[in-house]
């Protein structure tokens, strides 16, 4: 079969700010059974990649190919993007875009990445869960060989100094790959990004350590062809990747002498061949996926609270080191209001998340506030406000989804601590709900969410009363029924899966069919260890050790639960995602 044989559409997608990217679809030429969506190296477009839907010989088969923001054809500086989270962002939208438009759900998608696309799309499926059928990865750019001696340093401080800046590619055609026509085309390829953003650079290799060291979230069913050669990328975080993942396939193939561009290489064939053998074993058998709804029992996530649960030997050097961190944390106690009402009250408590939310610096003298400022801007604390303002989002677009299918408009908040994020929330939703109801298991929030209600003018439609969120009875009982149930920050904090599945079955009795549940989820923390070691918990005072759940793991619970997901937004640093999914009639 010759390229030509395989005509291509020209096409764009429009992302969630706006932007119209450009994308080329090759349409199947049997009766389709499946789309293969493929993303390029860093520098280059979906061009380079438009030999691979004739060379993989999948006749049944979409494939789409886009140009990233800032490659190709796609608007945006050159080799930059708002975010690496953007990014990955857009390839949710695009997945979605190929859904409505093209009609593939996603377990009709196989995915095909090569370099630091091959990292966009590991940071997706970790990130996000999506139900794909497969992927297959080229030699991912988990760690870009920086051959300048402190290289990667050096460009944070430049970056901390005087902000975004950009970088020129060292890589030359003929250390990509042996294939000289190929050689030859990249050096003559006007729409080639040699320039990368210093941002994109270095989230880049936050992000691939990132899911490197987490790689056991990820559970999509995993090819990884490695170049035996490569001058551009590491090995070594590659057979990491597959040695950790969570995936129930998982395979990789070393294929000796090959540069780079492993999907370009002049002997190509061979990588091309296990790519496809790979896609059509996956799609020939039901969705693979392991069962995590017992995590809780079994599991790396169970093994990692367990461990950070463990007193340290109190003479240790890492004893010594969290018994001085929790003394500094009890002397700031004395000048930070923040951290004297973590300690009063638990630094997971309702109120201080509101102190977190309000993100007003008090405390004893400046020296106080300097201390207050310093808590309220660690990266947890930001990605708290992050996923406030996700959830504000997620709401209004609720109800304005509730709205169009003919709903009341009724609101229900399981565990709403003070019910700030709620009650703000309506101040940007184009319609008003009919009757909100918050809950509550703690006095202190009780009275002061209906003090916030009666502040905000709106003790005509909201309501605070105190129950228990893990009450599955006392949930369904909701009268009127929601069309709108919010269960936020609450789940992260207790480690059974048990009482997550029995209020969660609560929520599905109480909201009316065809409606919908925003929830969060904590797949990450950068700094486990720190909260564990040395903050307390609003439930007397105990150590604050958390299990994670991954997002396959929350998802996989609602999903028990008779909702079907439908949105998802996570903060930059990949820590707190909020959902948006719909009860099933």
């Amino acid at each position: 079969m010759n390229i030509d044989q395989r005509p291509v559409q020209e096409l764009n997608f429009r992302t969630h700010d706006g932007v119209d990217l450009f994308y080329r679809r090759w349409p199947a030429v049997d009766a389709p059974r499946g789309a293969i969506v493929m993303f390029h190296r860093g520098h280059e477009h979906s061009g380079r990649m438009a030999h691979l839907p004739d060379e993989l010989d999948l006749p049944q088969f979409d494939f789409y190919a886009w140009d990233a923001r800032g490659h190709g054809r796609s608007p945006g500086a050159r080799g930059d993007s708002p975010s690496f989270a953007a990014s990955v962002r857009d390839v949710q939208t695009f997945v979605d875009h190929i859904g409505a438009r093209h009609g593939f759900a996603p377990e009709q998608i196989g995915v095909l990445a090569q370099s630091v696309g091959a990292v966009l799309i590991s940071t997706w499926v970790h990130d996000y869960a999506p139900n794909i059928r497969c992927m297959v990865l080229a030699s991912p750019a988990f760690k870009v060989k920086l051959y300048v001696p402190f290289a990667r340093p050096g460009l944070a401080l430049l970056y901390k100094l005087r902000g975004n800046f950009f970088v020129n590619s060292y890589v030359k055609a003929k250390f990509l790959t042996h294939d000289t026509a190929r050689q030859a085309s990249f050096d003559s390829d006007p729409l080639i990004t040699r320039a990368i953003s210093a941002r994109i650079l270095l989230a880049l290799y936050d992000n691939a350590e990132r899911v490197v060291a987490d790689a056991a979230a990820i559970v999509v069913p995993t090819q990884l062809l490695v170049s035996g050669a490569d001058w551009v990328v590491h090995l070594k975080p590659q057979q990491e990747f597959l040695q950790r993942l969570g995936a129930m396939t998982k395979e990789i193939h070393v294929l000796p002498g090959f540069y780079h561009d492993t999907l370009g290489e002049r002997d190509r064939i061979t990588a091309v061949a296990k790519a496809r053998a790979f896609v059509l074993r996956m799609f020939a058998q039901p969705l693979e996926r392991p069962d995590l709804t017992r995590a809780h029992q079994s599991g790396y996530t169970r093994d990692e609270a367990e461990r950070l649960a463990q007193p340290l030997p109190a003479l240790s050097p890492r004893g010594l080191y969290w018994a001085a961190t929790r003394a500094a944390m009890r002397a700031g106690g004395a000048l930070s209001e923040g951290v004297k009402l973590g300690h009063a009250t638990g630094f997971d408590s309702g109120s201080t998340l509101d102190y977190v939310y309000r993100n007003e610096a008090h405390g004893a003298g400046p020296l106080g506030r300097m201390v207050d400022r310093n808590y309220l801007d660690s990266i947890g604390w930001r990605g708290i406000r992050q996923r406030k303002l996700h959830l504000e989002q997620l709401l209004q677009r609720a109800l304005a989804r509730a709205e169009t299918d003919g709903l009341p408009l009724r609101v229900l908040d399981i565990a709403a601590g003070h019910g700030r994020y709620v009650l703000e929330a309506l101040g940007g939703a184009s319609v008003r709900p009919q009757s909100i109801l918050l809950r509550d298991y703690s006095d202190i929030n009780v009275g002061a969410g209906r003090a916030l209600i009666a502040a905000k003018g709106l003790s005509d439609i909201a309501r605070f009363e105190r129950a228990d969120a893990f009450d599955a009875a006392s949930i369904a009982a909701v009268t009127p029924r929601p069309s709108i149930g919010i269960v936020s920050g609450l789940y992260e904090l207790f480690a059974d899966n048990d009482m997550v599945a029995r209020s969660l079955g609560g929520l599905a009795l109480a909201i009316l069919p065809g409606g919908y549940l925003i929830y969060t989820g904590q797949p990450w923390h950068p700094q486990l260890e720190l909260i564990a070691r040395a903050l307390t918990s609003h439930r007397g005072g105990a150590a604050w050790v958390m299990r994670r759940r991954t997002q396959a793991e929350m998802d996989q619970l609602v999903a028990a639960a008779g909702f079907e997901k439908l949105e998802q937004r996570i903060d930059e640093w990949g820590i707190f995602t909020v959902s948006l999914a719909r009860r099933k009639s």
